[in-house]
Order: structure tokens, then C-alpha cells, then sequence
């Protein structure tokens, strides 16, 4: 088939609903790190360390209604880079922006896909790099589905990913009365200063656990009704991951002393072994759902962002043809598909992976400075698009940067 571009393959289809736009912001967001963020918040705040998750729950807010006002002003694939566009008309910076949200998307997949590589093994004798290989390959695939049928695809592993965690929880509520009757041991005393300051370094840790619930915006313009699905779809997001963060971390800290905790390299399992009694592998299992469910997330964002740099001139308009059959964007998908494969098996990720929570936080300060400045220069939004108070963005950018000064120095 030529690759000729006929305007009407250059558009994608809506067909998500809000349960698949809450599934896809949930599989994005839960992700292996509250498997070890758990050992090192009990460290850090012991019995108060699920408060640090509500907090940082709040801070994201901030740039979670930040994106949920551009993302209904322009609900478009490549937002952040249509979002900078708009604010400040510079081609360059918005071409930067967008390529800035790939590359952390691909370091992050690519992360990931290293990642899997341990948990795979358990079950299955191959060499890391076939394994790496096999997983990005066989999720490549997935994500050259339909969209709706790869992000159903995507929502069966969420909750099966998040079914593990609800295991905990509901395992934790029935060893007896002890989670409930011991909340009072949550709230710190206001005079316990030392309290206070643990729970501001376990929010700043507990803030990069969130990170992931913005790239709901690059699929906004494959929704049924996205002004009334995405804001709803990015709060909700945000605060079931914030409710099932919370009460994990809860449940933990009850059936684990934090200081056990904060000392095993496998804190979740450790709590999952100590409260059911199954063997580790159960959890191992669920971890590769978790995993692999990441990579396939990522690839379809990825495969976005590509497609709206090019559908706004920023890539070449070849990267807009769709699938006749899929509708979806085959040729960027493929990019990003190789581009992960190739940094999981060629580049050392440990000092890259520390960068994607960095770059996540200049996008979001970028993106909070772009409505600033939209809504100084009283650009009138369309009808039905969702609207925060203007001091919002102010709290988004003032938070992101400070969270991105107090990282660069720790």
C-alpha cells in the first residue's frame, strides 16, 4: 500500500470510553516502584508514612487540573508539544517538548523491559537479552492492535496488577481489628518536628510514584467525549492510585515493623508472605503482569506523541498514516517499538532511568507556564472545556520546579 496520506486516514478514531481512559491512566501509573517505595517510606516515616502518599497525591493534583484544562482545550495526540505550541508559538520549543516526552517515555519502557527480564526468568531459562527481546517484540505487537482492543488488552493486565495489591489489603483487614483500631498512629504529633520533617522527604520520594497519569492527555484525542472523560479520567486516576497507595503502605507498616521493612530488598513480598502464606512466586507472577503491562502503556503513548509531532508539522507526515485496518499509527509505533528494544539491550539504564522523573518534572513545569500564560493572554476556551481557578497552574509550576531543585541536589 502507497503511504500516501489521504486526510481521512490521518485521524485517529475515538473509541475510548472513561473505563478505558481510568484503566490506561491506572496500568501507566501503578508501576513496580511502590514495590520498593514501601521498604523506603516505612524507613523514612515509619507508622505515618501513608500520609506522605495523600500529600503527594495533593501536589500532583495541582498539574493533574493543569493538564486537564489544555488537554479539553486541545485534545490532541503530541499534547505537551500542542500545548507549548499554543502558549508560545515556537516551533523549536514545541518540537523539543514533544521529543522530551518520547525519550522519557522510551527510557522508562526500555527500564522496564530490563526489568522483566528478572521475573520472566523465574519461569521461563533464557538469557536476559532473548527474554528483553521476546517482551518488547510480543507487546510491540499488542500495541499494534486497534487502540481500544490494545488498551483493553492493557486494562485485563491493570487489574490483574492491581488485584495483587487489593490481595494485600484485603489479606491485611482480615487478620482482625488491628489496621482500624491502630489509625490514630498515622497523624503525627504536631509538636514531633522530626515527625514532619521525615514525612516531607518520604513526599518528595512518594511524588515520582505518580508520575505516569499525564500521558492520559495523548490519548485524549482518541476519546468518545474527551470533555467530559479526561479531566474525570486524570482525577480519578490520581485518586484511586492515591487511595490504593495509601491504604498498601497501611497495611504494611501494620503487618511489618517499618524498620523490617525499610531493611529487605522485597518489602511488598515480604508483607505478601508474612500476611497470606502463599509462596513468592504468586507475587512474582503479578509482578510480570505489572511489567509487561508498562511496556505495552508506554509504546502506545509513545506511538502517540510521534504521530501528533508529525500531524502538527513538527516530524515528517508519513508518521501520520494509519492502518486501514487498526487505525493506528503502525509506522511510529514501530519507532518506538526499536528505540526501546534497542536502549534495553545496548545502554546502561541505571543512570539514565534516574533522568525520566527529572525530564517529567521540566514537562510538567513547561506545561503549567503554557496555561499561565494561555490564560493571560484571555484565550477563550472552547465550549465544555474543563476550567481550573487561575492560581492553579501557579501551584503546579512552583511545586514541579521545587520537587526538580530539591532532586538535583539530593
Amino acid at each position: 500500500m502507497s503511504l500516501k496520506i489521504a486526510e481521512s486516514q490521518a485521524r485517529l478514531v475515538r473509541s475510548l470510553t472513561l473505563t478505558h481512559a481510568v484503566l490506561y491512566g491506572l496500568g501507566v501509573t501503578i508501576g513496580a516502584g511502590i514495590y520498593v517505595l514501601v521498604g523506603i517510606a516505612a524507613g523514612r516515616s515509619g507508622m505515618h508514612a501513608p500520609l506522605a502518599f495523600m500529600g503527594a497525591a495533593v501536589v500532583m493534583g495541582f498539574s493533574a487540573a493543569s493538564f486537564a484544562e489544555l488537554g479539553t482545550r486541545m485534545p490532541v495526540s503530541a499534547s505537551e508539544a500542542a500545548y507549548v505550541k499554543a502558549a508560545f508559538g515556537s516551533e523549536w520549543l514545541s518540537l523539543l517538548v514533544g521529543l522530551l516526552v518520547v525519550a522519557t517515555a522510551t527510557i522508562s519502557a526500555a527500564t522496564i523491559s530490563v526489568g522483566s527480564a528478572g521475573y520472566v526468568a523465574v519461569f521461563l531459562p533464557f538469557q536476559a537479552p532473548w527474554i528483553i527481546t521476546g517482551v518488547v517484540l510480543i507487546m510491540g505487537v499488542v500495541a499494534c492492535l486497534a487502540t481500544v482492543q490494545s488498551v483493553s488488552f492493557a486494562g485485563i493486565m491493570t487489574l490483574i496488577e492491581i488485584g495483587g495489591l487489593v490481595l494485600i489489603i484485603i489479606a491485611g483487614f482480615g487478620q482482625g481489628t488491628t489496621v482500624v483500631t491502630r489509625l490514630p498512629e498515622i497523624w503525627p504529633s504536631a509538636a514531633d518536628a522530626s515527625a514532619w520533617i521525615g514525612l516531607g522527604g518520604t513526599a518528595l520520594i512518594a511524588v515520582f510514584s505518580f508520575i505516569g497519569f499525564e500521558h492520559l492527555v495523548n490519548v485524549a484525542e482518541e476519546m468518545k467525549d474527551p470533555n467530559r472523560t479526561l479531566p474525570r479520567a486524570l482525577f480519578l486516576t490520581l485518586g484511586l492510585t492515591a487511595l490504593i497507595y495509601a491504604l498498601v503502605v497501611w497495611i504494611a507498616v501494620t503487618a511489618v515493623p517499618p524498620k523490617e521493612l525499610a531493611e529487605s530488598s522485597a518489602p511488598l513480598a515480604l508483607v505478601f508472605e508474612r500476611l497470606t502464606g502463599l509462596p513468592l512466586v504468586t507475587m512474582g507472577a503479578i509482578a510480570i503482569v505489572a511489567t509487561l503491562n508498562g511496556i505495552i502503556v508506554h509504546m502506545i503513548m509513545i506511538a502517540r506523541v510521534i504521530y501528533g509531532l508529525a500531524d502538527q508539522g513538527n516530524l515528517p507526515k508519513v508518521l501520520t498514516w494509519l492502518n486501514p485496518l487498526t487505525h493506528t499509527p503502525l509506522l511510529a509505533t514501530a519507532i518506538g517499538i526499536f528505540a526501546i528494544l534497542a536502549l534495553a539491550l545496548a545502554v546502561p539504564l541505571a543512570g539514565l532511568a534516574a533522568l525520566t522523573a527529572r525530564f517529567t518534572l521540566m514537562i510538567f513545569a513547561i506545561v503549567n507556564l503554557a496555561l499561565i500564560w494561555i490564560k493571560h493572554r484571555h484565550d477563550n476556551p472552547p465550549e465544555g472545556a474543563f476550567i481550573c481557578p487561575r492560581w492553579v497552574p501557579f501551584a503546579g509550576l512552583l511545586s514541579s520546579l521545587l520537587l526538580l531543585v530539591i532532586d538535583v541536589i539530593m
